[in-house]
């Protein structure tokens, strides 16, 4: 009998369709996917170190660079776990607007998705109209920190400064438009024939595989668990709003697309909630360690403006001990874990990134497969390596 041989395939870690620098090496039997080993760690970004010689402020840009796709989703897990570890509470209108920058912040990285993944499979219309409608809250961003992408905006403590009239009317605007645009994108997309025949019975996972393998958000709920950290352990007011957790029932790439498209319905449900019952108050704690002095504070004693400044510039001493608080991110659930040693810079940061999980997952999901599956399920999970290689 003649013996069989399997061929060495690199893909990435320049292929478009891996969204980033991801190396896949599969090997194939013809066209079919037997093994696959991926190769993380090709961008050496080091922001978990370079977080070590950084004061606690000074660490949040950083933390937009994780998923830059939904960056203030990333900057509320830092900051409510610095907050855990100093033991602060944020006012009701601070959380409030936190939750409205998040939750835009997931739109805008279920808008990337769902554009570059309908493009990897030749649907190009698509990201047209979702880079359009992303422009929208990017419009947001910039009203708010004058930043698009990146809006660095939330603080320890609370936000950098308040609300302006055109951030509501911006928002309201966008919570009226996205569901008509919804509408588009299912149009183009969810009775298409060529879609459904690239996408249904492609890359199903398991509920118990996908427990098992640690997968958590649209990837996870995909296969019919319901588990969402803002309805498991509720953050910044998740509890006063009402939305619903959508899931799929197959697990396949199709399921994982519908539970997003779902998704974008549920987060504006939700902004359209604290947007309308934003209630009054300060937006940042009253806290020398991670705060401002007031005007009338500056007039009041001079010595204590210079310690408070002080304060800023060397970053606040936060206690000793370990905290980990997660969030739910646009990707699944994002933790970070934190050592204080009483200085003003962290001990240790380490970033529980749920792509990372993710991506340990393409084995079980790929093998098996053909070749041209590849991209639709490294879509269907939506990776960004600038989350991964941290």
């Amino acid at each position: 009998m003649a013996e069989a041989k399997t061929m060495t395939l690199n893909m990435g870690p320049h292929h478009p369709a891996t969204h980033g620098v991801l190396r896949l090496v599969l090997e194939l039997d013809g066209e079919t996917i037997v093994k696959v080993t991926p190769h993380i760690g090709q961008l050496h970004r080091g922001i978990e170190k370079i977080a070590e010689s950084m004061n606690y402020q000074q660490i949040i840009p950083l933390t937009d660079r994780l998923d830059y796709t939904a960056a203030s989703l990333n900057n509320l897990g830092y900051c409510m776990t610095v907050e855990k570890l100093l033991g602060i509470d944020v006012p009701r209108r601070a959380q409030y607007v936190r939750v409205i920058m998040g939750e835009l912040a997931r739109i805008m990285g279920h808008h990337l998705w769902l554009g570059s993944h309908a493009l990897d499979m030749g649907a190009m219309t698509v990201v047209f109209y979702t880079f359009r409608d992303r422009e929208m809250i990017m419009n947001v961003n910039e009203e708010l920190s004058g930043y698009r992408l990146t809006p660095s905006f939330l603080r320890v403590g609370g936000i950098a400064r308040d609300i302006t009239p055109d951030f509501v009317k911006y928002v309201r605007e966008f919570v009226k438009w996205l569901p008509k645009a919804l509408d588009g994108y299912h149009t183009l997309l969810t009775d298409n024939i060529i879609w459904r025949k690239r996408t249904m019975g492609v890359g199903t996972v398991s509920a118990r595989d996908a427990v098992n393998y640690g997968m958590t958000g649209p990837s996870l709920r995909g296969s019919g668990v319901a588990y969402d950290v803002r309805k498991a352990l509720p953050y910044s007011s998740y509890d006063d709003f009402d939305f619903q957790v959508p899931v799929g029932e197959n697990g396949d790439v199709y399921d994982r697309y519908l539970v997003r498209m779902e998704e974008f319905k549920q987060s504006i449900r939700i902004i359209d909630q604290a947007i309308e019952n934003l209630p009054d108050g300060p937006v940042k704690v009253d806290n020398p360690l991670v705060s401002n002095p007031e005007t009338d504070e500056v007039m009041q004693d001079i010595s204590a403006l210079i310690r408070r400044f002080k304060i800023q510039c060397e970053g606040p001493a936060v206690p000793e001990g370990e905290v980990y608080h997660s969030i739910e991110g646009s990707k699944g659930e994002l933790g970070f874990y934190l050592v204080g040693d009483g200085t003003s810079k962290p001990y240790r940061m380490k970033i529980r990134s749920p792509c990372f999980i993710l991506t340990s997952a393409l084995p079980k999901l790929l093998v098996g497969h053909m070749i041209a599956d590849v991209i639709s399920i490294i879509g269907s999970i939506d990776i960004v390596l600038g989350e991964i290689d941290r």
